[in-house]
């Protein structure tokens, strides 16, 4: 099932609002969520690491991924919205912004998906966690390194290329073919640009802040967890080596 829809923004700019909304109009949406929190798409994660070892331009079998979903908005999907757009020349992309602008993007952003980059806590789950360590590599070469080009630790230049991406989009995509689109903006230019009728209920708001700093809060005790658990292991080694010894 090729893709209809390519979100191009970048992650922190409304992409979970949206991917709640193409979900309502009738468009299965890929989105972060879908690859952490849908127990039928684990496999994904092996193939977005390929994708992260890859070149940039490389084409992959993308319905590995999409085979059930006909839009795609938020990382990972986003980081290669150029590809996805070469092997889907019939989709449309829309470009979501922050809708208060590339500073309140930058900040949500560090405050959320980057905080796991600057903790030592998650380098800890890395150790103790195939799982995360798998996840964490994928995020820091395809995200971070590649769409963002390592940018983030410095907000001037982080918000530059914010400010960059917004303009190699519009000069990649012809006008007809894109959306420059902020969930504020609600359903009227959404669905105008996809030519559906307005749906009766509001734009869904997806305050998902919270939800992201409860799992950073989940990181760092798990992380704690692990290193409690490592001296009590430590520590045992120990006793049994020193009554071995004699010493006790």
């Amino acid at each position: 099932m090729p893709l209809q829809i390519i979100g191009a923004g970048f992650g922190r700019t409304g992409t979970t609002s949206l991917y709640m909304a193409l979900g309502q109009l009738g468009f299965p949406c890929y989105h972060m969520f879908e690859l952490v929190q849908n127990k039928a798409n684990r496999p994904h994660l092996d193939f977005w690491r390929k994708v992260a070892d890859t070149p940039a331009g490389t084409q992959h079998d993308w319905d590995t991924v999409f085979a059930n979903y006909t839009a795609a908005v938020d990382n990972p999907a986003c980081c290669v919205w150029q590809e996805l757009l070469v092997a889907n020349p019939d989709a449309k992309v829309i470009l979501s912004l922050h809708p208060k602008g590339p500073e309140a993007w930058y900040q949500s952003a560090i405050e959320t998906i980057y905080a796991p980059e600057r903790m030592w806590q998650f380098r800890v789950l890395k150790i103790a966690s195939p799982w995360a360590r798998k996840f964490g590599d994928m995020v820091t070469k395809l995200v971070w390194q590649r769409s963002h080009q390592g940018t983030m630790a410095d907000r001037a230049k982080a918000i530059a290329y914010y400010q960059d991406h917004i303009e190699r989009v519009k000069s990649a995509v012809p006008g007809d073919r894109l959306l420059v689109f902020s969930a504020d903006q609600g359903w009227e230019p959404l669905c105008r640009f996809l030519g559906l009728p307005l749906p009766a209920g509001a734009f869904p708001e997806a305050n998902d802040r919270a939800f992201f700093k409860k799992n950073i809060a989940g990181m760092a005790m798990a992380a704690y967890g692990v290193l409690a658990l490592a001296v009590l292991v430590a520590g045992g080694m120990l006793y049994g080596a020193a009554r071995l010894a004699g010493v006790i």
